[in-house]
């Protein structure tokens, strides 16, 4: 498809809203802090609910967003009517927020033709596009097959070697004043700290407003922390924003992960000063 990319543009979207093969989701999830977009009624034209909490992670697991099993992912975006030829653009209500989570989770499942509306709802409503009330439809069952690309995920048993290795350069997403310890972890109980050996780019510097910021400016603030034949491992608080930067980052050609328990695993199982 003409000007598909992993970021796609409002204007793109609104031009190939009749394509064949065109599925769109709204990946939006609460921000933990519990506030609750006004937008959260509306949704783009023909839009399916792509269920980050419920449906799209091991709702078991100890750790919050936790990526789901293969079969897990493949009913579940099967169920949205998802099959292998899709072409799939993902949006959130809160501009750039939950929704590279999702492009980040069929990348790792072994679907390509996936995108982020740069901008969400907020850029679709301020180009003045329609919407419509969001609705519950069921969808026939899509052919979607997962392939699971284990290069995209690190987990908490890779991170101390991984911590140590020049190969690898760690970025937490986290604002700065988590990062730093200035301010308390939102989660009840959660520690604050870092990962050692790990640096901090905070998931809203590379974006103006609810747009990523223009390319170059993007690859300085990635140039200032990492070489170019550097495997990044992002993290954050829960494997949600962490996908912004690897959104990001895919864009500039950057090799990179994502840690996909984040801090809210890694300062569950490692103590301070341990």
């Amino acid at each position: 498809m003409e000007g598909f990319g992993d970021v796609v543009s409002v204007e793109w979207l609104k031009d190939h809203l009749s394509d064949d093969n065109l599925i769109i989701l709204d990946a939006t999830i609460p921000k933990v802090s519990g506030n609750v977009s006004e937008l959260s009624k509306l949704q783009i034209p023909n839009t399916r609910f792509f269920d980050i909490k419920n449906k799209f992670s091991n709702t078991s697991a100890e750790f919050p967003n936790t990526i789901p099993s293969k079969i897990q992912f493949e009913q579940s975006a099967q169920q949205l009517g998802v099959n292998k030829d899709s072409f799939i653009v993902v949006y959130d209500s809160l501009g750039m927020y939950s929704s590279p989570r999702a492009w980040w989770l069929f990348k790792t499942f072994g679907h390509q033709n996936v995108a982020v509306l740069n901008g969400g709802l907020p850029e679709w409503l301020n180009s003045g596009f329609s919407t419509e009330s969001k609705q519950v439809i069921a969808y026939s069952s899509g052919n979607f097959e997962a392939k699971f690309n284990q290069d995209n995920v690190v987990y908490f048993e890779e991170l101390e070697k991984i911590s140590q290795d020049s190969n690898y350069k760690i970025i937490d997403a986290r604002s700065s004043d988590r990062f730093n310890c200035i301010v308390a972890e939102p989660r009840k109980g959660l520690r604050s700290g870092i990962i050692p050996n790990s640096n901090n780019l905070p998931f809203q510097n590379i974006l103006d407003n609810n747009t990523l910021k223009a390319k170059a400016l993007i690859k300085q603030q990635f140039k200032v922390l990492a070489q170019p034949n550097q495997h990044l491992v992002f993290t954050c608080g829960s494997g949600i924003t962490a996908c912004v930067l690897s959104l990001a980052a895919t864009t500039l050609g950057y090799s990179n992960s994502v840690y996909d328990g984040s801090w809210t695993e890694y300062g569950s199982l490692r103590k301070q000063n341990q």
